[in-house]
């Protein structure tokens, strides 16, 4: 597959995320990376580039299966009921997506089919058989050295020991190929320390890979075109999402092969390693750049629903604005390092840059404006050297300078102000100083904060375009701006508990069930228990069905513990159980009470010794 448009390929700029996978709803996560991407897609486009950018959703896989099947519907609906939340989700934050890919598609299916003939038609996929470590919750293959304490360190699960028929893909052939072409940097991937990881980790051996499951195992994939006892395991599938999502618009001549593919560190090694063979394999050419972005802490903690500490970026939205949200990801952690989000750092942002820097700025200026007018005054209103700095820091996918530096403008503006105080003799040219370089903070911002940046535009009569970074404002009617942002106040009271439903964190939206007000805590009945019986519950991978002595009685528990804990180590423990919450029935099973677990691997939360069965937590 050549490129064969003639479109040069410093003018067209192709940008993909991961697909996400379709067991929830759109999580923080994934909100940062395609917030990322679409700054990106913005930028290029602001630039004058033809740009195509691509998201979507991985739908296959036994994960998707058994959620199905616990949910008792069908595959394919329990996915589209997931997608449309993801697609509505993506609206709201305001991401401007040329395709969204979805794996169930026909069109795609199709392609993938056609891969897997053609490297088995070459004889890179063979029939064979594997026993590995396999992380269910990865979707991937795990070696010993990766595991902790014999887990899968993400998830907190001990991986199957897997053996059993498979085709399996020649990834040790392209070992040396892929060295070679990550330490010139023909391959590149960033930041630094990824790509010194990922050559360490090829230069250990690369195995082969399976590309297959036993349908009797695995029916929710897609055909093996050579075996119909098999189906298309996930990686190859979701991959080759990157060339489909073209494809079925009808652009792969013109824009392949991507400029840059997001991405989280999770993720990396199979998009360093697998993705590029296949591409090899199918002699396509290669992305450009893999960049890898890093995870979140919340208040210095992992995220978990069970902590109460989960960043949903539509509730955010809806409460702040998507400017803000894509402002705050954007602004409070350097692109491509972990770091520390939280709600109160997102409305000290909010209303401390945002609204009393920018939206005070555009609003004082504007109502100025309106009583007095402007004049021309081109003096002091050049800024190509803040312009240069802020393309550089893009280019560089320093999202945080970039801001840095247009805020920097802000700042100025706001001095400027302040120093000549045209409120006191309605100097005209002053008032047209500052509204050029609003002018040019607004084109600057306009990837990252869309909305705010087109209503600027519209209060000083400018339109959105590169070219008019550096034309003269012109001279026009201003009317004073609605304001840009409302303050907001944040109060650790507002903050919620999430109760365990089904053996997964419930959405504190779902019907009110499971939401507990902090305001609510002199209500809850919290006694001290013993689990005396734990039974698996069949065809789940989380819960466990309990019988615990609070003293005075037994009761029956559905619990989500099974990721943390084997059945006879939770035997005897004592725990904490909330006692008066309405009975539940979880898959088919009746849960009187839920048990208190918390910390990153939900452990219990277990009394001081010496306190008896049936005392109440105070």
């Amino acid at each position: 597959m050549v490129n064969k448009d003639n479109i040069k390929k410093e003018d067209r700029f192709y940008v993909t995320t991961p697909i996400y996978y379709t067991n929830g709803p759109v999580h923080a996560g994934g909100a940062y990376t395609t917030i990322a991407a679409d700054i990106l897609a913005r930028w290029n486009r602001l630039k004058g580039k033809e740009v195509f950018f691509l998201t979507g959703t991985d739908e296959h896989g036994k994960k998707i299966q058994e959620a199905a099947e616990e949910k008792g519907v069908e595959p394919k609906k329990f996915v589209d009921d997931i997608v449309a939340g993801w697609k509505k989700a993506f609206q709201l934050l305001n991401i401007s997506n040329d395709n969204f890919i979805r794996t169930t598609e026909e069109g795609h299916v199709k392609e993938v089919q056609k891969l897997l003939q053609d490297l088995y038609d070459k004889g890179l996929i063979y029939k064979g058989s594997y026993e590995s470590y396999y992380c269910i919750g990865c979707e991937q293959y795990l070696t010993e050295k990766d595991l902790e304490d014999g887990k899968c360190p993400a998830h907190n699960r001990v991986p199957e020991l897997r053996n059993e028929e498979a085709y399996m893909f020649k990834l040790s052939k392209f070992q040396d190929e892929l060295l070679e072409l990550i330490e010139s940097g023909r391959y590149c991937i960033l930041p630094e320390i990824r790509r010194k990881e990922i050559i360490n980790f090829i230069k250990d051996g690369l195995e082969d890979v399976s590309v297959s499951r036993l349908k009797e195992n695995v029916y929710w994939g897609i055909d093996l075109p050579f075996d119909d006892n098999h189906c298309t395991w996930v990686w190859p599938d979701a991959l080759w999402n990157y060339l489909t999502g073209l494809k079925g618009e009808g652009v792969f001549d013109k824009f392949w092969p991507p400029n840059v593919q997001l991405m989280a560190k999770d993720i990396f090694r199979v998009h360093a390693t697998i993705w590029p063979a296949l591409l090899l394999g199918a002699g396509c050419e290669l992305p450009s750049t893999l960049f890898i972005h890093g995870f979140f802490t919340v208040n210095g903690r992992k995220m978990s629903k069970s902590l109460g500490n989960v960043i949903d970026p539509v509730e955010l939205t809806n409460k702040y604005g998507s400017d803000s949200l894509r402002y705050f990801l954007m602004r409070n952690i350097p692109f491509g390092y972990d770091g520390d989000i939280s709600e109160k750092a997102l409305v000290d942002r909010h209303n401390y840059e945002l609204a009393n820097k920018l939206g005070n700025l555009v609003s004082r200026v504007s109502s100025l404006a309106e009583k007095y007018g402007l004049e021309k005054n081109t003096k002091d209103t050049d800024l190509s050297m803040k312009v240069e700095r802020v393309e550089e820091f893009m280019n560089n996918y320093q999202f945080d300078k970039v801001l840095n530096e247009i805020f920097s403008i802000v700042d100025d503006c706001n001095e400027y102000i302040d120093e000549k105080k045209p409120w006191e003799d309605g100097n005209k040219k002053v008032l047209y100083i500052v509204a050029s370089k609003i002018k040019v903070a607004a084109i600057l911002l306009w990837p990252f904060m869309p909305n705010s940046s087109e209503e600027i535009a519209r209060t000083f009569n400018f339109e959105i375009k590169l070219e008019n970074l550096k034309k003269p404002l012109e001279i026009s009617q201003v009317k004073k701006a609605k304001i840009l942002f409302e303050k907001k106040e944040f109060s650790e009271d507002s903050g919620k508990i999430e109760r365990k439903k089904n053996g997964e964190e419930k959405d504190s939206k779902d019907k009110g069930e499971g939401v507990v007000d902090f305001k609510s805590w002199q209500k809850l009945d919290l006694r001290v228990a013993k689990i005396v019986e734990v039974e698996d519950v069949e065809n789940s991978e989380k819960l466990f069905k309990l019988v615990v002595d609070i003293g005075r009685e037994k009761r029956q528990l559905v619990a989500g513990l099974k990721e943390s804990y084997d059945i006879e180590e939770l035997k005897g423990k004592k725990c904490i159980v909330f006692v008066n919450l309405e009975p539940a029935e979880i898959m088919g099973i009746k849960s009187e009470g839920m048990i208190l677990a918390a910390g990153k691997n939900s452990r219990l939360l277990e009394p001081d010794e010496g306190i008896g069965l049936g005392s109440k937590i105070e």
